[in-house]
């Protein structure tokens, strides 16, 4: 149902879908650069236009009332961000017990620009065995889609190399608000 609903959301948007095609596997997809709640809109209209099943981390607010109804049905999963370390545990065990979607991450972790992203997206795709796919928004040329999907090898930084080179020309709707892809963990890992 959703991905009919995708299909004339593009045809009559101002936005055009340039992707590549669809991973053949669950993957943890990212959804960057995420400085507007609009850039997660797209994200979900790629997902469904491609007919990714996915669920998707949002913060617990968002499930409150009769939002969380809705939010559960389009593949919400509460993220308590008292305790964020407890979703990757809940995650990757949901996946191990055969539970079979992509995962959307908006790594920058709010729509405010920041020093870090937040490695969640990077534990979740190396303990489930995931691969990442890195799916984009680009307001300076009014495309959004998938870009490459990538084996994490563990060499963080090595790793986020490779993803920087990929975003560094890709702006949100509110560039003002964008975070650079590093991880905390880059500044703590042994040069390579």
């Amino acid at each position: 149902m959703l991905r009919l609903l995708a299909r004339p959301y593009w045809a009559l948007s101002r936005w055009t879908l340039s992707t590549e095609p669809a991973p053949a596997r669950p993957t943890v997809l990212l959804g960057v650069p995420h400085t507007s709640n609009w850039d997660f809109v797209l994200m979900l209209a790629i997902a469904w236009r491609l007919g990714i099943p996915f669920r998707w981390l949002g913060k617990e607010s968002l499930f409150r009332g009769w939002r969380g109804r809705i939010m559960r049905g389009l593949g919400g999963i509460a993220v308590d961000r008292a305790d964020p370390s407890r979703v990757v545990e809940e995650v990757v065990a949901r996946i191990r017990h055969g539970e079979d979607f992509g995962l959307v991450v908006t790594p920058e972790g709010t729509r405010g620009s920041g020093s870090y992203w937040k490695s969640g997206f990077y534990r979740i795709a190396q303990d489930a065995g995931l691969p990442v796919t890195l799916g984009y928004v680009d307001r300076t040329t009014m495309t959004a889609g998938l870009g490459p999907t990538i084996e994490l090898t563990g060499d963080v930084r090595t790793d986020m190399d490779l993803i920087r080179a990929f975003y560094a020309d890709k702006s949100g709707l509110r560039p003002e608000r964008r975070t650079e892809p590093r991880l905390r963990e880059e500044d703590t890992a042994p040069p390579a």
